[in-house]
């Protein structure tokens, strides 16, 4: 609801189910005609990052095409990379400066506190060393990895301001209890962490499918 363009993934040739991918071209659309409809999706933060949105006649220019006409999968399965690998330095810069919140707040000497602090950094710090060295075949490890750790980074948090962590209206301005809500939809969105390691079995390990 705030972008002026999205990108398209159409079928645009080749109907041949048995070609799957081929034929799927990579559109650049604007939002802001008519035939585009955006419905916000109002999350558990009082956000709305994700939205439903629906094409009922809209048009884009033939030069919008990115790559080639019938080869959209390829240049997507290139946008995805770059979202899981080197932007995710960026994540990872924005997940450090939580843990650092979370410390500031933290009150007390409770050794197992304090030792799931020291886990989370080392985390972060295995995080920023996966996105640098990162590969498409290892696209699914990480997101299966920053996912996790950032939703375990929010419990951290709760934990860590106790009986407060409940005191504030869902939605208030408290950016630990933000974290811990907005994280849960981690390890859902961009697939979930189960699709993640059906991936990796499948097309790291060489695992055999699961039964259709």
């Amino acid at each position: 609801h705030w972008a002026d363009w999205c990108f398209v993934l159409a079928r645009t040739a080749d109907p041949d189910p048995a070609r799957k991918h081929r034929g799927i071209s990579y559109l650049l659309v604007p939002m802001r005609q008519p035939g585009v409809e955006i419905r916000p999706i109002v999350q558990l933060t009082g956000d709305s990052e994700f939205n439903e949105v629906f094409f009922d006649g809209a048009r884009t220019a033939a030069d919008n095409v990115v790559g080639e006409v019938g080869d959209g999968w390829r240049v997507a399965m290139g946008t995805l990379t770059f979202e899981r690998g080197a932007l995710t330095l960026g994540q990872q810069l924005n997940f450090r400066s939580e843990l650092d919140e979370i410390v500031r707040r933290f009150r007390g000497d409770d050794p197992v506190l304090r030792q799931r602090l020291v886990q989370a950094h080392i985390g972060l710090e295995i995080m920023r060393l996966n996105a640098l060295r990162a590969t498409p075949q290892t696209d699914a490890i990480n997101k299966l990895y920053w996912a996790t750790l950032h939703r375990s980074i929010g419990e951290l948090a709760m934990d860590v301001l106790g009986p407060a962590a409940v005191a504030a209206e869902p939605g208030a301005d408290d950016r630990l209890q933000r974290l811990f809500l907005f994280s849960r939809a981690d390890t859902i969105y961009g697939g979930s962490n189960q699709i993640q390691r059906n991936i990796i079995g499948e097309r790291v390990l060489g695992l055999p499918k699961e039964p259709r």
